[in-house]
């Protein structure tokens, strides 16, 4: 199977999904926001490398199953515009698959984050 267009474009491609995604959904935005407010407190907490490693990892995780779930979605939109009981199924537990990553970020946040900030006080 040939390739259509260079890899370089595939990039572009996929930028432009992202850029898609934070202009169109919601917690998409919430959840990079989060990112970046966890990722300059780990600046500011003198993070090292483990740790750092550990909150990326955790990060790019939540980012991926909310991308997922925001192509799930569309997806579901396209193929089944009425309203079934399958649809609403698909869609919710690609929502639950986010919340998931999410609480477990939290967790990992806590377990992070806590003992700086308590050390600092």
């Amino acid at each position: 199977m040939s390739r259509k267009y260079p890899i370089t474009k595939s990039f572009l491609f996929a930028i432009s999904g992202l850029k898609s995604a934070l202009i169109r959904e919601p917690n998409f935005r919430i959840h990079t926001i989060a990112a970046i407010l966890a990722l300059s407190a780990a600046y500011f907490l003198n993070f090292n490398l483990l740790e750092w490693l550990i909150l990326a990892i955790t990060i790019f995780l939540v980012i991926t199953f909310e991308l997922l779930n925001t192509v799930l979605e569309s997806l579901v939109n396209l193929i089944s515009p009425e309203l079934s009981l399958e649809a609403k199924m698909a869609k919710d537990v690609s929502a639950a698959a986010v919340l998931v990553s999410a609480v477990f970020s939290v967790i990992v946040g806590a377990i992070l984050f806590l003992p700086k900030i308590i050390h600092l006080l």
